[in-house]
């Protein structure tokens, strides 16, 4: 019986060093996975063999089995790639479908593509795979915010969608992301990511488990999904994901993410090359619990501002939210120093200034200058009023840095954005009460869709009285230009200027060389460029 026994096991043995060499193949130009670690089995072999009854006569075969080691079979959470760790767990079935190849060979034809998908998904793709590990969930959802966003976490679509995956406000608002002045959740990696998972164990459980479904869901909407279902149903169609009805988008979306899964599994197999990225955490999660300016934080930090920036997208403005969430994503080997200045500066975190109210001033006025809220000014001084009196003393709640040093912000994207050159002549409009995108456009004879474009908007989204737009022509036909000197009076600020003259604060400030944060003194002339046939002078 032991002879046969060892017969077994040495065919056994010779099938796994087959296999174990296949899987343990380096890769060219990578890390190994692990060091040549191996496993010995004689111990666990002899006391199986010494259980028996027979009497061990061949003692050159127990050498044998006392010789015998074994390599470690490698586990996804092991590779030394992170990417590694994911193409082995990319289980969904691919369909032998037309669209699947379509973008297969999109895919490999455009490897640039998929290296600035990587470098982007670098510091936050460890985090969304462990996410999806904890949950049991397919490993395909860690690809989607390659086809959402491109790994952007600035991304913003003509849906009015944010973030890495891509949620409309609505949505986001669904599952618990906050959207305020200074916060935008959409764009906080670690919230939104779960979010997107809460949304897909929603989505799958309302398909009955088939994810092709719960994934044309999370494009398109459950109740369009749905309903394509319910109408083939009806006529005695098939109800497979390529046998519905769906919008051209929908339709693409999940070809798009299978053949995506495919070319990450079989990179190899299709020459295509994958960035590295290391098999390891990133970015830690810590909380000052106050706020604390992203300048101050940087320093905390020891890094700088735009780094800060680029990690957490979802802080508007030039601080994390007065009242909350106040946490920071943050490289790992910067957590200990941040912890230790939090600890040691306790409460000063943001910039306080004492201002001196001047004649003409109110706290709408204050706030735009300083880059703040009217609530957070009134917060600050304990008032509920808005009515603040000449010559008394408040405290203003203020950015450390120039509004310039916070490059990744709301405003200063905004105005980067708008100082894109999009055709020949560049004018500013003021909204009114009652317009939209749409009316503005036809007005000055553009489309509204590329007026959105130059303004950092989608087409639906609604506007705001006062709000600054840009609007570019490629001909300044019935406009007359000419210069304007104007003299400030007492309560006039640049955006009431700007307004009354259409034209763009920007401007006033390049064409006075007036700095941001700078005020503005009543007698002072300013040297405007206006269009007289829209403006009274």
């Amino acid at each position: 019986m032991l002879k046969v026994l060892l017969l077994k096991l040495k065919i056994y043995l010779a099938a796994v060093f087959l296999l174990a060499g296949c899987q343990l193949t380096p890769k060219e130009n990578k890390p190994q996975s692990t060091s040549e670690k191996t496993q010995t089995v004689s111990q666990q072999i002899t006391k199986a063999a010494s259980s028996s009854s027979d009497v061990i006569e061949h003692t050159e075969d127990l050498d044998f089995i006392q010789t015998v080691s074994l390599p470690l079979i490698i586990s996804p959470q092991q590779q030394a790639d992170l990417w590694d760790r994911i193409a082995m767990q990319l289980d969904l079935p691919v369909a032998d479908h037309k669209l699947v190849e379509y973008y297969r060979n999109w895919y490999i034809k455009h490897p640039r593509h998929l290296r600035t998908v990587s470098n982007r998904a670098t510091p936050f793709l460890f985090l969304i795979t462990e996410k999806i590990e904890e949950r049991g969930l397919p490993m395909e959802l860690a690809l989607l915010p390659v086809v959402e966003s491109s790994f952007d976490p600035f991304a913003y679509s003509h849906g009015s969608a944010a973030g890495l995956w891509q949620f409309i406000p609505s949505t986001g608002k669904r599952f618990g992301l906050e959207q305020n002045w200074w916060y935008d959740g959409r764009r906080d990696v670690a919230k939104a990511t779960d979010a997107a998972l809460d949304l897909m164990e929603y989505l799958n459980k309302k398909f009955d488990g088939n994810w092709s479904h719960a994934i044309a869901s999370y494009n398109s909407g459950e109740g369009r999904v749905y309903r394509s279902i319910k109408n083939n149903k009806k006529q005695g169609k098939p109800t497979d994901f390529f046998s519905l009805s769906l919008p051209k988008e929908t339709s693409g979306y999940v070809p798009k993410l299978m053949a995506l899964a495919d070319v990450i599994k079989n990179h190899e197999k299709y020459g295509v090359d994958l960035p590295f990225i290391a098999n390891e955490p990133y970015l830690e999660l810590v909380n000052p619990k106050e706020q604390l300016d992203l300048a101050i934080a940087a320093e905390y930090a020891d890094m700088s501002i735009n780094e800060l920036q680029s990690y957490n997208p979802a802080f508007n403005q030039w601080a994390t939210s007065p009242d909350g969430p106040y946490h920071l994503l943050l490289p790992i080997d910067k957590v200990n120093i941040f912890n230790g200045n939090v600890a040691k500066h306790k409460g000063k975190g943001v910039k306080i200034v004492r201002y001196k109210v001047q004649s003409g001033d109110t706290l709408s006025q204050l706030a735009v200058k300083n880059n703040t809220t009217t609530n957070i000014i009134k917060s600050a001084n304990g008032i509920d009023s808005n009515s603040i009196r000449v010559g008394r003393y408040i405290l203003i709640p203020t950015s450390s840095k120039g509004n310039n040093q916070y490059a990744l912000s709301a405003p200063q994207r905004l105005e980067k954005l708008q100082s894109k050159s999009k055709g020949k002549y560049k004018t500013s409009h003021s909204v009114k009460s009652g317009e939209s995108l749409w009316n503005i456009a036809r007005d000055n004879n553009i489309s509204y869709r590329d007026l959105a474009k130059w303004n950092g908007m989608a087409p639906k989204d609604s506007l705001k009285i006062g709000q600054k737009l840009v609007i570019w022509k490629s001909s300044n036909a019935g406009a007359i230009i000419r210069p304007v000197f104007y003299t400030i009076r007492s309560g006039d600020s640049l955006s009431e200027i700007a307004s009354k003259f259409k034209v763009s604060v920007s401007d006033i400030m390049k064409w006075n060389n007036i700095e941001r944060g700078s005020l503005i003194r009543p007698g002072k002339k300013l040297k405007l460029y206006v269009d007289v046939t829209k403006v009274s002078v």
